[in-house]
């Protein structure tokens, strides 16, 4: 009954790894051996606080402007379909956006290939 052994192997397996990614030790399955016992030492240190005055930190010059924080609104649960669409509509208009520069893009390079056509004249007499 080699398969026997090679299925409880493979679970075993199995569940070594699953306890390795999710960081959790199954409780169905304690080890077989009791982990070793840690010794715990603590060291109790007394503290005395002291209060230091100090004087206020010169005044910052108003010339440099402060940056003002952003404001984010908090987000709620129910706030995802609104921020899902307002996320679409930015992607529509930036792909708009493309489309109408490639559209340019291309008008302008072909205005410029048509005056250099023109602009060459006729070609020159073949010699015989």
């Amino acid at each position: 009954m080699k398969w026997i052994s090679e299925r409880d192997a493979l679970i075993a397996q199995t569940l070594a790894f699953v306890q390795s990614v999710t960081g959790k030790k199954d409780e169905l399955h304690p080890p077989e051996r009791p982990p070793a016992a840690f010794a715990v030492t603590a060291e109790v240190v007394t503290v005395q606080a002291v209060a230091i005055e100090t004087d206020p930190p010169p005044a910052v010059s108003p010339s440099v402007p402060q940056p003002q924080p952003v404001q984010i609104p908090p987000s709620r649960p129910g706030d995802f379909r609104t921020e899902m669409q307002a996320r679409i509509a930015n992607f529509r208009k930036h792909q708009e956006r493309f489309e109408r520069e490639r559209e340019e893009y291309c008008a302008a390079t072909l205005t410029k290939l048509r005056a250099a056509l023109r602009d060459v004249g006729p070609p020159p007499p073949a010699k015989k």
